[in-house]
């Protein structure tokens, strides 16, 4: 049972991290693109 509950909270650890680099990852993707969105728009004006 003590195997169980040590297994069960490492997976939870892991989700939780998880989320937390994906989250960041998107992150990044947003800023990458907001970047080319600016260069956009000063090439065009």
């Amino acid at each position: 049972m003590r195997k169980v509950l040590i297994m069960a909270a490492f997976a939870a650890s892991l989700a939780v991290s998880a989320c937390n680099t994906v989250s960041g990852a998107g992150q990044d993707v947003q800023a990458a693109g907001s970047a080319v969105t600016d260069a956009a728009e000063d090439v065009k004006n």
